[in-house]
């Protein structure tokens, strides 16, 4: 069972103890604590410290000279010895390739994201929805360019 399917039981546990859900993740987590169900163990601390490092560069940013707030520190997924791992480089700094691959896959996971969203509109609006079908564009470039020129607005104004 992976360590996944595990939080997922301990989420089961939490509800079959008489627990209903909608819960936070906090009061789930201090219930499994106190059970004793769930201890950090020296793997989870590590992955643990390396999601907050990985938190904490996804957050850095900077102004660039064009006044645009810019993330800085960018992650690339990349096969090394053999093994895909996750490496940060500042973009500053940072070699033209390991940009142009953290850049693809950024956009990648937002399709993932879009075709998640799809699917789950699609099934509430097939299965559960009583009213109107929610729908939903998937073309952000309106959204884009309005974002653009309001900034262009902010920053003359």
């Amino acid at each position: 069972m992976s360590y996944t399917e595990q939080l997922q039981n301990i989420v089961k546990k939490y509800e079959a103890a008489g627990h209903p859900l909608p819960a936070t993740a906090h009061e789930i987590a201090q219930w499994a604590i106190e059970q004793g169900i769930w201890e950090p163990q020296r793997d989870t601390l590590l992955n643990r410290c390396a999601e907050e490092l990985a938190r904490a560069m996804r957050e850095e940013y900077i102004t660039d000279p064009q006044g645009r707030r810019v993330r800085v520190k960018h992650v690339a997924m990349i096969e090394k010895d053999g093994k895909q791992a996750s490496f940060w480089a500042d973009m500053r700094k940072a070699p033209h390739g390991h940009m142009e691959i953290a850049f693809q896959q950024r956009r990648q996971q937002i399709v993932g994201d879009c075709r998640q969203l799809k699917w789950d509109m699609d099934s509430y609006n097939q299965n559960h929805n009583v009213g109107e079908p929610i729908q939903m564009v998937f073309d952000f470039t309106l959204d884009l360019e309005e974002i653009e020129a309001l900034a262009a607005i902010a920053t003359v104004g």
